[in-house]
């Protein structure tokens, strides 16, 4: 059972937490972080490009100039596509790029990169992280007291100083233990977590 230490903001070592072994300590699935991650970027495409195609694209119904005699290559239309304003050949149009995964595998995928993150000493348990008021420098504190960069932030629960005082931090992201996922997961170099935050996904993962 993997433990790791507990830290307040100040980087002072405050307690130790044992981690679920089935959650924090499995083997790590990169077939399964990769169809998942391949499956969240798909679904996030709208699919609602559009481009007219030759039959589309409004006039050329007309025949620009007669086949022979003028010197000039035969045409039939001013919409084809080598003309300007022509129609686009193989224009693409809206689809659906949603790709389903199956439940068992996005779990597997979320603790892999879960416990991908304690192998290579990426996770960072905080006690608890709270601030009076939104301050973007009580936040860089925190970061420059880990020496941390690119880093996403779990919270057990949506808190709107937090997320404020960090939502002008490039590379840095705040998420509620409710919306992580797999992508942000593998994103971002280092995973900051509070207590309350480790416990929920047990809850919810064991």
């Amino acid at each position: 059972m993997p433990t790791v230490k507990v830290y307040n903001t100040e980087k002072k070592e405050v307690g130790e937490i044992q981690l679920n072994d089935s959650i924090f300590g499995v083997e790590v699935s990169v077939e399964a972080m990769h169809q998942v991650v391949l499956a969240q970027l798909a679904n996030k495409r709208q699919g609602t490009q559009s481009a007219k195609t030759r039959a589309e694209v409004r006039g050329g119904g007309i025949k620009p100039w007669r086949q022979k005699g003028t010197g000039r290559a035969r045409q039939g239309s001013i919409r084809a596509p080598q003309w300007i304003h022509g129609g686009i050949v193989f224009a693409p149009k809206p689809r659906d790029y949603r790709v389903s995964v199956p439940k068992s595998m996005r779990r597997v995928a979320m603790k892999s990169a879960l416990t991908s993150k304690v192998q290579d000493n990426e996770m960072i348990v905080l006690e608890s992280l709270a601030f009076d008021a939104p301050k973007t420098k009580d936040m860089v504190k925190v970061l420059n007291a880990f020496e941390t960069k690119k880093t996403l932030i779990v919270v057990a629960e949506s808190n709107e100083n937090v997320y404020k005082s960090a939502r002008n931090i490039p590379g840095v992201a705040v998420v509620p233990v409710n919306n992580i996922n797999v992508y942000d997961i593998l994103k971002y170099e280092n995973l900051m977590i509070t207590r309350d935050a480790v416990s929920k996904i047990e809850e919810v993962y064991a």
